[in-house]
């Protein structure tokens, strides 16, 4: 059960809505930037961000067959390319922040908000490593008929600074099995186009986002660039998708929430994903993703 008992020194005990699960895992329902600065300075070895990608703008997209709102929240609204990117460059600065010499951070997007995403990183001293085309088979149509049909976003992954040396399991990338990815081949080198579908019915189980990511996509990301000792941090939870992986894969785990529906929803999932009783709710929803993989 979720206890209020504080874990992981590297946040001192706040007056925030908080959540602790186990031991490793420690979730925050507040504004980011109130919580980053709370966290210790270079305590940080790993970054998941998937921050608003502004483009709630009363238009239309593809779901179910079925044509809905893009709108998904005040917090998606665009407030104009200057004051956006006064956003990500102080989110960004504050991650930085609190990242370890030799920790990596990985920002995900569309274009967006992604290009905006890696020129700040640039001006504040991050070193890009790679972006990550990731690849969905399954996206929604477009509906217009006037534009290529959107089918991936952009994962970019960059370390603290050029001086330091970063975490990579190579030969788990290499030799690791991706059912699913019809693009990763046995034994070879991972590549930097990842075909994995979006999440699927069983990963919403308790509730969904409007922009959660698949867990696959999370297991991959975390496994690549962290170890068990690894402290792992999302600013934007979301649905939780992150700490759902970390908790999983026995990292430890610091999660951010402003909106109260959905930091429930993160709760619940790590919760099921930490909890024995539930029989590995990461291990059920894996198994449903490579069903739906391979149909």
């Amino acid at each position: 059960m979720p206890t209020t008992t504080t874990h992981l020194p590297v946040l001192p005990k706040t007056n925030f809505r908080e959540t602790c699960i186990g031991r490793n895992a420690r979730l925050l329902n507040a504004d980011a930037f109130e919580v980053l600065k709370e966290i210790r300075e270079e305590s940080v070895d790993l970054i998941f961000a998937d921050p608003p990608y502004n483009l709630s703008n009363d238009g239309f997209t593809c779901q179910a067959g079925r044509a809905v709102s893009v709108n998904k929240g005040k917090w998606d609204k665009s407030q104009g390319v200057a004051k956006d990117f006064e956003f990500h460059m102080a989110w960004l600065e504050a991650c930085r922040r609190v990242l370890k010499p030799n920790g990596t951070i990985w920002v995900s997007g569309t274009y967006h908000s992604i290009y905006a995403c890696g020129f700040a990183m640039q001006l504040l001293g991050y070193h890009i490593l790679n972006d990550i085309c990731w690849f969905k088979p399954n996206a929604s149509p477009n509906l217009s008929c006037r534009f290529f049909t959107a089918s991936h976003e952009t994962l970019i992954w960059a370390r603290k600074s050029k001086a330091g040396k970063h975490l990579f399991n190579y030969e788990a990338m290499r030799q690791g099995t991706f059912r699913g990815d019809f693009l990763k081949k046995a034994g070879k080198q991972m590549r930097s186009v990842w075909a994995i579908l979006t999440p699927a019915k069983a990963e919403k189980t308790f509730g969904k986002h409007p922009t959660q990511k698949s867990l696959a996509l999370l297991d991959r990301v975390v496994r690549a660039s962290s170890d068990e000792s690894s402290i792992v941090l999302d600013p934007f939870m979301g649905g939780g998708t992150t700490g759902v992986a970390a908790v999983a894969l026995g990292r430890r785990f610091i999660g951010i929430e402003r909106e109260r529906t959905f930091f429930e929803l993160a709760e619940k999932r790590i919760l099921a994903a930490a909890s024995p009783s539930k029989g590995s709710l990461f291990a059920n929803e894996l198994s449903a993703r490579h069903m739906h993989e391979e149909e």
